[in-house]
């Protein structure tokens, strides 16, 4: 049985030629970039080169990335450091992000009684960027505003520069959890003003376990985690060198292949409405996920007309591999946080699938995934 995997948006692959440099630094860059001897020195030096290479593909400097062990931690030290070592008193959030951010932010207003306020949502799960306006200009509290760029679930894009300079104007700080951006969408940090982003290797063809924040320079950050001074002071722990290596590798083919592959990936997407549509009566398409500019090229949330309570168990047995949601949240029996906030509960009760693309899928695999469907639904 061929297995046919669409859940890019929980995982991806991991490139041949990122193995290739994960195993080669495994096998020859053995030592601690904190030993002063000379093969401690070369791990230095090739984590400290990998950390300018990433830096450039978003216009940055190298001193604005700090290495971590994936977007929720990277999420975890912006957001701490906003209220324990920046001031900010009052975070604006939404309903629909990324629970490392959700969850983050009731931490952090149970320890330290800060305000939160939830922008409004269209019924597309989009921003309401003039309540977001009005948020800002509420009080002259310490604010930090913290939106997604690629919503996980629904894949909805959020206009990084409009939010930027929304803060900039109404002197707040602005956080965005990237991770699903990064290395799909290009992002200059000289032409979006934002303050902080968070990436993951593994959402790129990257390895597991290693990520990074964009911190921009002259916000001083104190570590979450303490012991050593590795990363400036930020995030004490030896480095993970040879993921942070494939991370680098990872990026530049993304970064360097990122206009064919997004043409390759969109028309796959597009082929898979089109196929959806003309198989099944009464679909819909949650969120933006079925618009070609205001959604990720990688993402499609599809909601079937009623509940087909072990469709995704189904499939799996037939080898295609799907999510009901965010793979984060696999074992919970609450479903999609995003989908409850955007859909009514008749609407929600249904089932909804998303499909995750990257380059390695294929048309005919989808023509396989379209005829599985018309047998296990109709």
């Amino acid at each position: 049985m061929k297995t046919i995997y669409l859940d890019n948006a929980a995982t991806t692959p991991i490139l041949p030629e990122v193995i290739v440099a994960v195993s080669n630094a495994m096998a020859n860059v053995y030592g601690n970039p904190s030993s002063i001897h000379h093969i401690g020195r070369k791990a230095k030096s090739l984590v400290e080169t990998a950390r300018k290479n990433i830096a450039k593909h978003f216009n940055a400097s190298a001193q604005e990335i700090v290495f971590t062990a994936g977007g929720s931690e990277a999420d975890n030290l912006i957001l701490r450091n906003a209220v324990t070592n920046l001031g900010v008193t009052t975070i604006i959030s939404s309903k629909i992000e990324h629970h490392a951010v959700l969850h983050t932010i009731e931490n952090l207003q149970k320890d330290f009684e800060i305000v939160v306020k939830y922008v409004d949502l269209d019924e597309a799960g989009n921003v309401n960027f003039l309540h977001l306006e009005q948020l800002l200009q509420e009080s002259d509290e310490k604010k930090l505003v913290s939106l997604m760029h690629v919503n996980n679930e629904i894949g909805n894009i959020l206009n990084l520069k409009k939010v930027s300079e929304l803060c900039v104007a109404n002197n707040a700080l602005f956080h965005s959890d990237a991770v699903q951006g990064v290395g799909h969408f290009k992002i200059d940090v000289k032409e979006i003003p934002i303050d902080f982003f968070v990436a993951s290797a593994h959402k790129f063809h990257g390895p597991k376990g290693v990520g990074f924040a964009y911190i921009k320079r002259g916000f001083g950050i104190h570590p979450i985690l303490h012991g050593g001074e590795q990363e400036r002071g930020a995030r004490a722990g030896t480095e993970n060198v040879h993921s942070i290596l494939g991370m680098e590798k990872a990026l530049e083919i993304a970064c360097l292949n990122m206009l064919k592959e997004s043409d390759y990936i969109q028309k796959l997407k597009n082929y898979f409405i089109n196929e959806l549509k003309q198989n099944f009566k009464g679909i819909e398409f949650n969120g933006m996920s079925e618009s070609e500019t205001d959604s990720s090229y990688t993402i499609l949330n599809v909601r079937f007309p009623k509940d087909y309570a072990m469709l995704l168990f189904n499939l799996d047995l037939k080898g295609i591999a799907v999510s009901g949601g965010s793979a984060c949240q696999s074992g919970s029996n609450q479903g999609s946080h995003v989908l409850h906030e955007i859909l009514s509960e008749k609407e929600a009760a249904k089932t909804s699938v998303r499909f995750s693309f990257s380059k390695f899928n294929t048309i005919e695999e989808l023509d396989v995934v379209i005829q599985t469907l018309i047998k296990l639904i109709n």
